[in-house]
């Protein structure tokens, strides 16, 4: 009988989540659409492209347990290889995201070859360092414009119908693929493939004695982990018409991780939470004269003293142990 109570419980606690979590997805996607019309479109878009990142590198860290250092790479990559496309070879824009997105995947194909060989701090160390003479090479590329970057970065027409330069049409296409990366992410965790992530991360060697081979499943969420963060970049820079050195240095990568850690790893709103928390801190403070990143710090404490598993994480934890309680009464 306590076995089955405790069966029923588990049951009911899955269940709660599973509709607490639909129901975030409906009203967020509600709001996104009308969102538009009460907010500014290109704080909106910058929001959204982070938010993308967020959850692209929570694939990794949330669901495979690797933490990287050098995310970075892959979102500014993403974004110079799409600008560059875009304005200097005149490529249409889903052209120019495409391109950014599949050299993401090799960056994180190359990156992810070395950095797998090692775990834990040495793992971070090794993407940091590969992250760096990344941004070097960057900094001393010619196609890149050195400090300049590439600006002016025409947004042209999407599939040579929709004209980017309206406000509201380059958001609702940036909405979309927003929607299409998380849904990517989403259908990642929820696959076989995502349980076994998630196995490797509980009990690595666990996983070793049933006979996966972990290396190629680290890989392999690397590589979709950075695909996912190059399609968010080379969204940035059709938004902000410009790619910078800004996009790939480690403080835009320690960036996306104070945002997954603020929303909650291992969560699927957290992440998205956790940017829109930064972005929106950004932008208030820019113009007020205190430091944002004070303000961030102070921001990041509060929540390690007082919501240990990200804001949605706790908010997923307390909800779900009252429906515990409500059951078991």
């Amino acid at each position: 009988m306590p076995d089955m109570a405790e069966t029923t419980l588990q049951e009911a606690r899955a269940t709660g989540s599973a509709r607490l979590e639909w129901a975030l997805v409906a009203i967020g996607i509600a709001a996104l659409i009308a969102a538009p019309f009460f907010f500014y479109p290109v704080f909106l878009m910058k929001m959204l492209c982070f938010a993308l990142f967020a959850c692209a590198f929570n694939l990794l860290l949330g669901y495979t347990g690797l933490l990287s250092f050098g995310h970075a790479t892959f979102f500014g990559g993403a974004a110079y290889f799409c600008a560059h496309a875009v304005k200097v070879w005149g490529w249409p824009p889903e052209a120019g995201i495409l391109l950014g997105t599949a050299g993401a995947a090799v960056l994180g194909l190359v990156m992810g070859f070395f950095a797998i060989r090692r775990q834990g701090i040495y793992f971070a160390m090794i993407t940091l360092a590969l992250a760096q003479m990344f941004y070097f090479f960057c900094v001393q590329a010619p196609f890149t414009r050195g400090e300049d970057g590439i600006q002016g970065v025409p947004r042209g027409h999407l599939f040579g119908l929709l004209d980017l330069s309206q406000p509201h049409n380059i958001y609702y296409t940036v909405l979309g693929i927003f929607l299409i990366g998380v849904f990517a992410i989403w259908r990642i965790v929820n696959s076989p493939f995502g349980m076994i992530l998630k196995s490797i991360r509980e009990n690595e060697s666990r996983a070793i004695s049933l006979g996966y081979s972990v290396a190629n499943y680290k890989l392999a969420a690397f590589v979709m982990s950075a695909t996912l963060a190059g399609l968010a970049g080379a969204t940035k820079a059709l938004v902000f018409q410009f790619a910078t050195l800004t996009d790939v240095t480690w403080q835009m990568s320690g960036e996306v991780i104070l945002m997954t850690l603020l929303g909650g790893i291992g969560t699927m709103v957290g992440p998205i939470v956790g940017a829109g928390l930064v972005v929106t801190l950004q932008n208030t403070l820019a113009t007020s004269g205190f430091p944002v990143t004070i303000a961030t710090g102070l921001i990041f404490m509060v929540c390690v003293l007082v919501f240990r598993r990200g804001i949605v994480g706790e908010i997923y934890a307390r909800l779900l142990t009252s429906v515990g309680t409500g059951k078991k009464e």
